[in-house]
């Protein structure tokens, strides 16, 4: 771990994590916004017009098509950043990690207290009668996956135009409010009403861990542009 940020971490009881993309990007998914995201590949759709709440509902097999082979990489592994987030929770120190990602990683390596802003690609439910299905019964589909019922099968992720989960929201303004650091990772806090969440934060010390500049840049004592497996991680 960087020295400047362990000095930091030891004068701190009550960290929080608030990351993005750039999180999980060391482990082989792909972001949206960097040169090789999804927003810089050619589809028939915008990819934020087909992760839409309007054209799931319209276009269900097209998304389909899209999520499954842009969304789902259920063989990927944590990296050290997510490792290291687990070491300091199990330590004390850290008591919540907030993430805009849906893939599951951060429980993976071993983080218990995951808010997840986005939802999970682990969870998926029938709109017509709410029963559960794992990631599995996505990936082994075709087509439209269906429900025993007959219903239709979403993920629980929080597609464009959904409002995100409110318990998810209020513990998550809760624990930035609470906390005495706040490690912004891998985002680039573009995102709102996800990125709005700093504005709660009242404690000593924001650190920022990005590979581009962020808005909250100026109010950081300190500012990584550097992979955050390397800045995080032995």
């Amino acid at each position: 771990m960087n020295a400047k940020l362990k000095k930091l971490i030891d004068q701190s009881n009550r960290i929080v994590f608030f990351g993005g993309a750039g999180v999980s990007t060391e482990s082989g998914i792909p972001d949206f916004r960097s040169t090789d995201g999804l927003y810089n590949q050619k589809y028939d759709y915008p990819p934020e017009l087909m992760l839409s709440h309007e054209f799931f509902f319209e276009h269900t097999e097209e998304f389909y098509k899209f999520y499954r082979d842009k969304m789902l990489y259920p063989n990927v592994k944590p990296n050290k950043a997510h490792y290291a987030l687990a070491k300091l929770e199990s330590e004390g120190k850290l008591k919540a990690v907030i993430t805009q990602n849906i893939d599951n990683l951060h429980q993976a390596a071993g983080s218990k207290n995951v808010l997840e802003l986005h939802g999970s690609v682990y969870r998926n439910y029938c709109i017509k009668c709410c029963k559960f299905y794992p990631l599995e019964t996505v990936l082994n589909s075709t087509g439209v996956p269906r429900c025993d019922c007959g219903g239709i099968i979403k993920p629980d992720v929080v597609l464009y135009g959904e409002q995100l989960d409110e318990e998810v929201l209020d513990k998550s303004v809760s624990a930035i409010h609470t906390a005495d650091m706040l490690i912004v990772g891998g985002t680039s806090l573009n995102v709102y009403p996800a990125a709005g969440l700093l504005h709660f934060f009242r404690g000593r010390f924001l650190v920022v861990i990005n590979k581009t500049p962020t808005p909250a840049d100026q109010m950081a004592a300190l500012v990584f542009n550097e992979p955050i497996g390397e800045v995080l991680g032995d």
